[in-house]
């Protein structure tokens, strides 16, 4: 069946998509058929467009050609036009990337770098049914779950596709009807890659057994999306009972109500996907496993602690030891916490107000100057560290005051200490050290802080 590609395309826009017309909008174009296609589209309907090409570099002369047919494009048109070369393959080299994988990474980041620098709204992409089609079946030969059979997004933040309902048929015959020039990429007449192979010869037989192949797909489509959103709804819920606690950027799953789950695994993917995990088996193990074992992903850690997994962003502990010199104001400890050291005259008034200072300020600590001899060190803990807790007779081992405080694993290893030589001044952000208490007899009261 054939329709008037610009009446369904207005129609789209004003029904499902009406924020692009008030939008500042930065189209992709390749000047292939799609984004062509796609630019005469939005021109037509008068919508505030610029464009912007990628030259990869990759097909020599072909791509500075292709770069030139924008180029004359844009002028015809009279819009604005950004183009981008950069070295592929290099690039790909480097970051020990696919060249596909390495052109996606680069035109996406400089399509995201305009968009902020230029203020433009929505980044539009000329994907379409096909397309999608392709990654559908590209991702099931590869194994894939709900999210990857749903396929490519409509909208993904910045990243708008009004084509993506329409498919690459109407688009050609829209294209022709109208007499427009595009250019052809002839990489996509090779059969080197999975997604030109079902191109030209799985989808064409699909369509071939099963007129309405395509039709079908986008009807199965919708439904595994409105599959999506149940799931999703469930997930919300359950996680607002597993999820017990939340804070200093670490999310507490709690297990035993994990485990009353029907399938405590698909749970665990569907709250854990986002944070880069893939061996399912070995999460699902973790409820079972002894405190301390943990699972890592690129920027993740998944560990298990008593009855609960412990999920926190990775962060590295300083590669030196910080020193500060007598009279230092400050020190920058991580990207993210300051020291600062101040002399006071008095504490509150009353020097025998230390204890209350101590269980009131966790952030802040007093000590007596004198007892302490510069320079004065920050670092991380060791085991075998040990220190004489504040307002405590005797000493204790800090992996013994962390469990008594029950730390987590990623809180215990953010630990830093600051030391006089060898010995512990502070915790810091726990507890100081009885040994350098101040008392009636201090002269000297140091003041020190973390600010974080």
């Amino acid at each position: 069946m054939t329709i008037d590609l610009l009446i369904d395309f207005q129609k789209h826009i004003e029904s499902k998509q009406g924020f692009l017309k008030t939008g500042k909008l930065l189209i992709a174009i390749s000047g292939g058929l799609d984004s062509v296609v796609l630019t005469h589209l939005c021109h037509q309907l008068k919508l505030d467009i610029a464009l912007a090409h990628c030259n990869f570099n990759l097909r020599g002369k072909e791509s500075d050609d292709d770069e030139q047919f924008v180029i004359d494009l844009a002028d015809t048109m009279n819009l604005e036009v950004f183009v981008q070369n950069f070295d592929t393959d290099n690039y790909a080299k480097s970051n020990k990337l696919s060249t596909q994988m390495a052109a996606r990474e680069l035109r996406y980041d400089w399509f995201n770098e305009l968009a902020e620098q230029l203020q433009f709204d929505y980044i539009l992409t000329a994907h379409h049914a096909d397309d999608n089609l392709e990654t559908f079946l590209i991702n099931l030969s590869r194994g894939t779950g709900l999210d990857g059979l749903i396929g490519i997004p409509e909208r993904n933040n910045k990243v708008v596709r009004p084509l993506l309902k329409f498919s690459r048929e109407d688009i050609e015959n829209y294209a022709r009807s109208n007499q427009l020039k595009w250019r052809e990429d002839t990489s996509n007449a090779s059969d080197k890659y999975l997604r030109n192979a079902l191109r030209h010869h799985v989808i064409p037989k699909l369509k071939e057994l099963n007129p309405q192949f395509l039709s079908n797909f986008q009807n199965t489509n919708a439904h595994l999306k409105d599959a999506k959103e149940i799931v999703n709804d469930r997930v919300n819920a359950i996680e607002d009972v597993i999820i017990s606690r939340e804070q200093d950027n670490e999310i507490y799953f709690d297990i035993p109500k994990l485990k009353k789950l029907t399938n405590a695994k698909a749970y665990l993917y569907q709250m854990l996907k986002v944070y880069g995990f893939t061996e399912w088996n070995d999460v699902t193990n973790l409820l079972d496993a002894q405190s301390g074992k943990q699972i890592i992903s690129s920027m993740y850690r998944l560990a298990k602690d008593r009855n609960r997994l412990i999920l926190s962003e990775i962060k590295h502990k300083p590669a030196k030891t910080f020193i500060i010199e007598d009279n230092q104001e400050k020190v920058t400890i991580t990207n993210n916490s300051i020291l600062f050291f101040d002399e006071v005259d008095a504490l509150f008034g009353k020097r025998t107000e230390v204890q209350d200072a101590h269980d009131k300020f966790t952030n802040t600590i007093y000590v007596d100057k004198d007892l302490l001899k510069f320079p004065l060190s920050v670092r991380g803990w060791q085991e075998g560290d040990y220190f004489y807790p504040f307002g405590m007779k005797g000493k204790k081992k800090l992996s013994k005051y962390f469990k008594d405080e029950k730390l987590s694993l990623p809180e215990k290893e953010n630990i830093q200490l600051l030391c006089n030589g060898s010995d512990i001044v502070w915790v810091i952000g726990k507890r100081a050290d009885n040994r350098f208490k101040v008392t009636n007899k201090t002269k000297r009261i140091l003041k020190i802080r973390i600010q974080e």
